[in-house]
């Protein structure tokens, strides 16, 4: 298993495309992995690549930021800070379990819905322009140390 991820590092390492198409790729992938369009990452992640021709890899790369073991982490902080930029003051959900319909559920969870949204929003574009900067000079670095060397 070490042995493919290596191999997969190095396909990524290998990839000759200007460090700004990379930057972006990427940016866009994390923008998208974090926004509220959860469950449509992908297609909308192809679809972009496609019609703005992206790198497909590095953004793919960027979307799955969001994976089964990162998903509850990222979308509680970003419904946190969603709760903070609204100014609201939600206490915790109260929920009758024993007497649950699907209308009550979402009822009761409704008050988050907002700043879900507002939130991983924000933290989408924040997260989407560093990740985007930081690939941005390590790429541009190494087309400088790969000039140098010839």
């Amino acid at each position: 298993m070490l042995n493919k991820i290596k191999s997969k590092i190095k396909i990524l390492m290998s990839i000759n495309e200007s460090p700004k198409k990379l930057a972006l790729s990427f940016g866009i992938g994390v923008f998208i992995a974090i926004s509220p369009l959860w469950g449509l990452h992908t297609f909308i992640g192809l679809g972009l690549a496609l019609l703005f021709d992206l790198n497909k890899l590095v953004l793919m790369i960027g979307i799955y930021v969001t994976n089964p073991w990162t998903v509850i982490p990222i979308y509680t902080f970003t419904t946190w800070c969603g709760i903070k930029i609204m100014g609201k003051n939600i206490t915790a959900i109260s929920i009758d379990w024993k007497n649950i319909t699907f209308s009550s559920f979402f009822e009761a969870i409704n008050i988050y819905l907002w700043p879900f949204v507002i939130g991983s929003t924000i933290i989408g574009i924040i997260a989407g322009l560093v990740g985007g900067i930081i690939v941005y000079y390590y790429f541009k670095r190494r087309q400088l140390l790969r000039i140098i060397a010839t």
